[in-house]
Parts: C-alpha cells; sequence; structure tokens
C-alpha cells in the first residue's frame, strides 16, 4: 500500500521534468504559460522544486544561454536556454502552448 501512494505523489514532478524535457527538445514556437487552475498543490510542489531541482536547474540554462550567445550562430539556441529558465525554476502549474493559439484559449 505504501509503495503505490509513493508512486502517486512523486507523478508530478515526473511528469515536470517531462515537460522540461520535450519543451527544451525544441522550444521554438512554443511559449509556457501560467495554469489558473493550479491550486495550493502546485504552489508546495514549485518550492519542492525550486530548493532541489530549480536552482541548479535554471543556474546552468542561464551559464549555458551566455555561453552560446558568444557565437552568432549560437543565439538563436541561447536565447531558448533562457526561455527555459522559467519552467525549470517553477515548472508546476504550467503548460507548454504554442506561440500561433490565439490568446483566448491560453
Amino acid at each position: 500500500m505504501s509503495h503505490d501512494r509513493e508512486r502517486t505523489e512523486t507523478i508530478p514532478f515526473g511528469i515536470a521534468a517531462f515537460r522540461i524535457g520535450v519543451y527544451a527538445l525544441w522550444p521554438f514556437g512554443y511559449t509556457t504559460v501560467e495554469r489558473r487552475d493550479a491550486g495550493a498543490p502546485s504552489c508546495v510542489g514549485n518550492v519542492l522544486w525550486l530548493v532541489l531541482a530549480g536552482w541548479w536547474l535554471a543556474l546552468a540554462h542561464i551559464v549555458t544561454g551566455i555561453l552560446l550567445c558568444i557565437t552568432i550562430i549560437g543565439i538563436p539556441f541561447g536565447i531558448a536556454n533562457f526561455k527555459l529558465i522559467p519552467v525549470s525554476l517553477l515548472p508546476l502549474g504550467r503548460e507548454i502552448v504554442r506561440t500561433d493559439e490565439p490568446f483566448a484559449t491560453r
């Protein structure tokens, strides 16, 4: 019984990790928006994520983005790294949407 409980408590963190991975794989043409229906558990999860993993992920994106922006060819990838900072800091309660979607659906 405790095994099932442990799995269900870590599922949101796994989904957030996959969300970051998919967004990192191809960030062009997509953006993140905050979900209004996220609630308090998302806030608590974001605090845990920030303390345990978010700060060093964001720091890695900052350093990588700066290094990529040094070269002309790397500038788009550096900008993409800078776009990943908010979602790597606080991924829960965010949704990845296409940039060509109307604002009414966001």
